[in-house]
């Protein structure tokens, strides 16, 4: 089964993301900030990140870039979830590496077609 880790600060969007990709057939690991994300990569990388941007302790993006420096860090399809809709943090963030972007608030059809897109499904 495909792994999805879910981070967010908010409990209640990991708790939606979690029921859309369940449906999706991923099995979810959450985490609340980049950090304990990073840590969790560490131990095996997921399928699929779902990342929010503004978190406490370490944001998406600064995982982002620690993410693809580990060795296998490139593999992981990395989709940024967030409020910020500006074009600059949109080009940062695929600068980054991150493979595609969705605005907040997103439901199942919206995350559906982006993890299509970069082939997760």
């Amino acid at each position: 089964m495909r792994t999805c880790l879910v981070v967010d600060d908010s409990s209640v969007i990991r708790k939606v993301a979690r029921r859309i990709l369940e449906g999706l057939d991923f099995q979810i690991v959450e985490a609340e900030d980049g950090e304990k994300a990073l840590e969790i990569c560490k131990r095996g990388l997921p399928d699929a990140v779902l990342l929010d941007w503004n978190m406490p302790v370490m944001d998406g993006y600064e995982f982002l870039g620690n993410l693809r420096r580990l060795p296998g860090g490139d593999q992981p399809k990395v989709v940024f979830c967030t409020t910020e809709n500006d074009v600059a943090h949109i080009a940062r963030a695929l600068h980054a590496g991150a493979n595609e972007y969705i605005m907040k608030p997103f439901d199942k059809d919206i995350v559906t077609a982006k993890f299509q897109e970069v082939g997760l499904i």
